[in-house]
């Protein structure tokens, strides 16, 4: 007599975990009056391991995130051969040496918070000929502890990056300043992230130039898309109970 099949225990968590979330995804854009299509699901891999990214990928996952440049380079050549290919969301802070060894990985960096980064992006996507999508990350809260641009250096980074050739800033990311925290609080910080960005879209042509935001993860991804989230950053919500090797 065999025993359970680990694998296949998890896959089905991987099914059901998914299954949830588009549901919760779904409601929420119901009562946005939205279109479930026009928010994408970018599962966050940092607590899991090659096993689980194949998983999800088997499942219909396809924009998958890391927040450390070192784990996105592992788990993307663990992936390589997976078809169609996975899209690499990076959601943590990119230091300068790190970008030529990211940015061949890379559909969307997340976390643009500076002209120096900016720069050195643009000048690296130059050199290997790409042309980089990125979201600027802003610090909704102004806690110096924590990564992000202040509005004034947002704007900065948006206005320069419209003039460039090789780097295009799509849109803006932010994170609530106590995430799994109060739902109303957090929901009126991605409020202000959304008229920020559409301020910001009157002065670099229009709505179409910077069309998304990055925003809500686990906690309170529903009132991110209740606030007009175009992706969410979902981690434990998704790959609990999945392999971590």
């Amino acid at each position: 007599m065999t025993g359970p099949d680990p694998l296949a225990e998890a896959r089905a968590r991987c099914r059901d975990n998914l299954a949830q979330i588009r549901e919760r995804i779904a409601a929420a854009c119901g009562r946005a009056g939205r279109d479930p299509r026009s928010v994408t699901l970018v599962v966050a891999t940092k607590s899991v391991g090659a096993t689980a990214v194949a998983l999800l990928h088997e499942t219909g996952c396809r924009d998958l995130a890391e927040s450390r440049p070192q784990a996105l380079w592992a788990k993307a050549a663990a992936a390589a051969d997976l078809e169609p290919p996975v899209r690499w969301h990076l959601i943590g802070h990119l230091q300068r040496n790190k970008i030529r060894r990211t940015l061949p990985h890379l559909a969307l960096i997340h976390s643009l918070d500076s002209l120096r980064l900016l720069t050195a992006l643009d000048a690296e996507a130059a050199a290997v000929g790409k042309v980089q999508e990125a979201l600027v990350e802003v610090n909704l809260g102004a806690d110096p502890n924590r990564t992000g641009a202040d509005e004034a250096e947002a704007e900065r980074i948006v206005t320069t990056a419209a003039g460039l050739r090789h780097v295009i800033v799509r849109g803006l990311m932010g994170m609530a300043s106590v995430p799994d925290g109060d739902p109303g609080a957090a929901r009126r910080e991605f409020a202000r992230l959304r008229e920020f960005r559409d301020r910001l879209a009157g002065t670099v042509g229009g709505a179409d130039r910077l069309r998304d935001l990055s925003m809500g993860m686990s906690g309170d991804y529903e009132e991110a898309i209740l606030e007009g989230a175009t992706l969410v950053r979902l981690g434990s919500a998704v790959v609990a109970g999945l392999p971590d090797d």
